[in-house]
């Protein structure tokens, strides 16, 4: 190389290297440098694949292409694949090399594609640092079919110059992606901060998410025992509520975030997931997953996809963690807020029951009393004075019997010995014959009790007016860290589903009752389950998680209750 020709080749390098280091947009800076490269080295035609994964590619810039690769809006440039790429894959690209004939340009001859000014070969150089590749640079003439030695030597510089800026670029882009990502997270906080209603928090959570974000996908799973629960879904902009649970053990990339307790992604996903599409998620080729724990118990998972490959990088997943903590506080705020309520509630059931014993129960006993006292002094012939007497007993005695039945509801009566006598006393006033059974021995804090309470009756209350049954056998079983009960009626059964809004009978709209079952127990980190089939009677089960009080061993378990009442 003479020394004419080695001032002009730096003179190039130092001219590439000043275009490159103009911008940290990425197709500004191709666009430049590939226009700068074909002018300092006489080329006519240039353009760049950036093709980081295996069968998928961008032509990402290009310079002055024959019109034949210009064709329909640059097509021939972005389908199909070619001799240089297939190299590039396979690993047999390493250094600038001369390329005998371009199959698109072959491609064109064949199918008319337009005029290619001449052009039939190029030269590929691989752009990469280090070990990182990022691509190739291909650049062709008219006429020239073969490039020297030297010309290898200086597109390969030039390529190394535009790999090192391109990985310059993408830590860039990186650091200002985690910058942007944050503080997306800080307006989803902020927003899902002001969520005080716990139904509703799913559907909040994927919308906010997906609207902030701008990740396709969002879904809301929680987990259910050996299932996953799916509560709510943002596709295309819009939120759906649904209720369709799979089994845990198939649904992939979900069960591994509950396993590894940390946010996880898969990318250039091929095969079907057959488990998830049968409740309705699309088709993904990424996808990311975050468990949701509440007080360091899987609650659930935030599900993540999208029909793009490397939707998802390291640093989407740091900020997943962070919103996997933020959708656990705000379901435990929403839950300190409704035991706020429904202690209030309970408070203010308990004064309107002893109102309600102390004076309406009492008057009406009395009047029981003064008409038959009255009935006492009539003359016997007077038989119509003492019929409306009688009736007058009779209307007090119904009223008191349903005023009793209201403060049992408001107050029930027995529950300071314990929650199984409670039920079994409640369920034999309504006529059922209750089978009871107990297993272990623990204190229940207050707000675990009264939610089974609450549960039991409403279950009791059904099995005595739907099931057909006089009979009922209810199971209370205790550990130290969860309490289980089991009510199964034997009757007739019916027909149940779940919908996207709660859960229905005989498919005929849903059952209020039982989504307050459900809601009840969930607001406490329970589970709530309902089997039902026609003939074949119904069960429910519910799990309630809790902490177990000490206790010093002393202290009687009915006393005990009493001193932690809320």
């Amino acid at each position: 190389m003479s020394k004419m020709d080695r001032m002009h080749e730096l003179l190039a390098l130092k001219t590439i290297a000043e275009t490159l280091n103009m911008s940290n947009d990425m197709q500004q800076m191709l666009d430049a440098v590939l226009h700068k490269l074909l002018e300092v080295t006489g080329l006519t035609t240039g353009w760049v694949f950036l093709a980081e994964e295996e069968t998928e590619y961008v032509c990402a810039a290009d310079d002055n292409l024959p019109p034949a690769l210009a064709w329909e809006e640059k097509t021939p440039m972005c389908s199909g694949s070619c001799w240089c790429l297939n190299r590039y894959w396979k690993g047999q690209l390493n250094h600038a090399v001369n390329i005998i004939e371009c199959k698109r340009i072959e491609d064109a001859m064949t199918y008319n594609w337009g005029d290619t000014k001449g052009i039939v070969h190029h030269a590929t150089v691989p752009l990469k640092a280090g070990d990182e590749m990022f691509g190739v640079l291909n650049v062709a003439s008219p006429g020239k079919d073969y490039f020297t030695e030297e010309e290898l030597a200086l597109l390969q510089a030039v390529a190394f110059q535009i790999g090192t800026a391109l990985k310059r670029t993408k830590l860039y882009y990186a650091q200002q992606k985690r910058a942007e990502n944050y503080a997306k997270f800080s307006e989803v906080s902020h927003r899902l901060g002001s969520l005080l209603d716990h139904d509703n928090i799913p559907s909040e959570v994927v919308r906010q998410i997906g609207e902030i974000f701008g990740w396709p996908t969002a879904a809301f799973f929680v987990r259910e025992g050996l299932e996953l629960s799916l509560r709510a879904l943002f596709e295309k902009g819009r939120v759906r509520k649904v209720w369709k649970a799979i089994p845990l053990q198939k649904a992939g990339l979900i069960r591994r975030a509950l396993s590894d307790r940390l946010a996880v992604k898969e990318e250039r996903v091929k095969r079907r997931q057959p488990a998830l599409e049968s409740i309705g998620l699309p088709p993904f080729r990424s996808a990311a997953a975050v468990p949701i724990r509440l007080r360091d118990e899987p609650y659930g998972v935030l599900y993540l996809a999208s029909d793009r490959i490397n939707q998802f990088d390291e640093h989407d997943l740091a900020v997943l963690n962070a919103l996997g903590d933020q959708i656990a506080l705000t379901i435990e705020n929403a839950r300190l807020y409704t035991q706020r309520k429904e202690l209030t509630r309970r408070e203010e059931r308990n004064r309107l029951a002893r109102d309600l014993h102390d004076s309406v129960s009492q008057n009406l006993f009395s009047l029981t009393l003064t008409a038959r006292g009255a009935e006492a002094l009539l003359d016997h012939k007077d038989t119509a004075a003492r019929t409306y007497l009688q009736e007058i007993q009779q209307l007090a005695q119904n009223a008191l019997h349903e005023m009793r039945s209201l403060i049992w509801q408001l107050r029930p009566e027995g529950l300071e010995q314990g929650l199984l006598t409670s039920l079994k006393r409640y369920g034999e006033s309504l006529g059922l014959v209750v089978h009871e059974r107990v297993e272990g021995v623990c204190a229940l804090p207050s707000a675990v009790e009264e939610a089974l309470w609450r549960i039991g009756q409403e279950s009791l209350n059904n099995v005595s007016k739907h099931s057909g049954a006089n009979q009922v056998s209810i199971r209370l079983r205790m550990t130290d860290t969860e309490v289980l009960m089991e009510i199964d009626d034997g009757g007739k059964g019916f027909v149940y589903r779940q919908t996207g809004n709660g859960m229905s009978e005989d498919g005929k709209g849903q059952s209020i009752g039982l989504i307050g079952m459900r809601e009840r127990a969930e607001l406490l980190g329970g589970m709530f389950k309902l089997d039902s089939r026609p003939g074949q009677g119904t069960r429910i089960e519910v799990t309630i998680p809790y902490r177990k009080p000490k206790v010093t061993s002393d202290v009687p378990i009915t006393e005990m209750r009493s001193k932690n009442e809320d």
